[in-house]
């Protein structure tokens, strides 16, 4: 017998049973309290399949599907290099059109992101409305372009030509299409809104331009890169390519340390030894690139016959004495150096270091969305808009970078005619002319 009260012993079994009741009323799946911290846990965390998508705790060293990958992220970076030899071939034009299928394929990969987003699919519901999207990607594109067109316009046709006078109106009057377009696209907004619908409505209007933003503020000033030379174009791109594939293989066999949690594959030795790598690959390729005049002259017109011209003193070689201990032991006495390989090292300096930011925000942005990459389309990489995320910050650098310590900014005559021509349309100019004329034989006839 127990030595308990047998008052106790009745109080304690009571007990008992109603914190096993308990215990199992909580536990039971049809308890709701239970299923709203469970719905607010799962809201709140990545689900396991897309933590290992995203490489969570998973270095790219321990990986050990990692060779396969590399072979196919290898064989994807050959055909998209192929490609690109092509249209550096073709010239400034079809690197035209290539930025805008880049643009064009960003765009749809991020319309479709805020698609997947859409969890409770209200996009279905209005199908007309992915339409507007792209009405004000278009418009965006025609005002951004437009403005280049009219710079290129006037040096390519002549008067007798019935296209450019169609064109030459078309960019006279560019602003005033592309803002009417815009408020259609305004009012045609207005009209589409649903009730029930209008904090989506409204989202999907903002995150709309936020993408027109990212697309073309920075596109812009990559196809303004390529009209001052395509090596302004081909020499940032390619170390952006080049530390990347550095940071990879660095990663691929030395990485072990974590760097940034946004993007848990990178690692402090692969981040160092990629910013070394382009740092000596950006003085030896500015070198090279620099020696062809077919990258080196800006396009002035929209041809696309092979160009010519008089480098511009930083493609033309200085030299430089060795020092007579290191002269000694070698055949040559002096060695050749471009100027704008002093230049490459900055950008070099900035692909390195402070474009790769450009692909964590990316990662963060893939992360709050949980998905691993924004597209499919090239194997081994992702979507378009993976691969284009640093590409983007270093163009907006190089442009800045060329206007603010590299382009001339003297004043010529040409210059100035250049810019009051743009301006002006044929019988504009024609009058122009004849006034000039008549004021240079004036200057004579009082000079007499």
């Amino acid at each position: 017998m127990s030595s308990t009260p047998k008052h106790l012993r009745n109080i304690s079994t009571s007990s008992m049973r109603d914190i096993n009741n308990e215990f199992h009323n909580c536990n039971s799946p049809r308890t709701p309290g239970f299923i709203r911290q469970r719905k607010h846990s799962h809201s709140n965390e990545i689900p396991a399949e897309i933590s290992k998508l995203n490489g969570t705790n998973h270095l790219l060293i321990d990986d050990k599907a990692k060779y396969k990958s590399m072979w196919i992220r290898a064989y994807s970076s050959l055909w998209m290099l192929l490609s690109l030899l092509l249209l550096i071939y073709l010239g400034h034009l079809y690197m035209w059109a290539m930025v805008v299928v880049i643009q064009i394929f960003m765009a749809h990969e991020l319309f479709n992101l805020l698609r997947k987003a859409n969890t409770n699919n209200q996009d279905k519901r209005l199908p007309k409305f992915k339409f507007l999207n792209w009405h004000f990607f278009f418009t965006a594109m025609l005002y951004v372009y437009g403005r280049i067109l009219s710079q290129q316009l006037v040096n390519t046709v002549s008067s007798d030509k019935f296209l450019y006078r169609l064109v030459s109106n078309v960019i006279k009057y560019q602003m005033v299409i592309c803002y009417f377009l815009y408020i259609a696209g305004f009012v045609w907004f207005i009209l589409s809104l649903r009730k029930r619908y209008y904090k989506y409505q409204f989202g999907q209007y903002a995150w709309i331009h936020m993408i027109l933003i990212v697309v073309f503020a920075q596109s812009a000033f990559t196809v303004a890169n390529i009209f001052e030379g395509i090596f302004w174009f081909l020499f940032p791109a390619g170390l952006i390519a080049m530390n990347d594939v550095a940071a990879y293989f660095f990663g691929f066999f030395f990485g072990r340390t974590p760097l940034i949690k946004l993007s848990p594959k990178k690692t402090w030795e692969g981040f160092i030894g990629a910013s070394v790598a382009t740092m000596i690959a950006a003085f030896a390729f500015a070198n090279f690139l620099g020696r062809f005049h077919w990258l080196t002259c800006p396009r002035k017109d929209l041809s696309t016959g092979w160009l010519k011209c008089d480098p511009d003193p930083i493609f033309k070689p200085e030299y430089i004495p060795l020092p007579t201990l290191i002269a000694q032991w070698l055949p040559w006495k002096e060695i050749a150096v471009l100027p704008v390989q002093w230049h490459a090292l900055w950008m070099g300096l900035f692909a390195s270091i402070i474009a790769p930011f450009g692909g964590f925000f990316a990662s963060g942005f893939k992360r709050a969305f949980k998905i691993k990459d924004f597209g499919d389309s090239i194997p081994g990489h992702g979507g378009v808009t993976d691969r284009m995320d640093c590409q983007m910050v270093m163009a907006v650098f190089v442009y800045i970078y060329y206007q603010s310590f590299i382009a001339p900014h003297d004043y010529s005559v040409e210059m100035v005619l250049g810019q009051v021509l743009r301006n002006l349309d044929m019988e504009e100019q024609h009058a122009l002319y004849n006034k000039l004329g008549q004021v240079l034989r004036e200057s004579r006839f009082i000079q007499d």
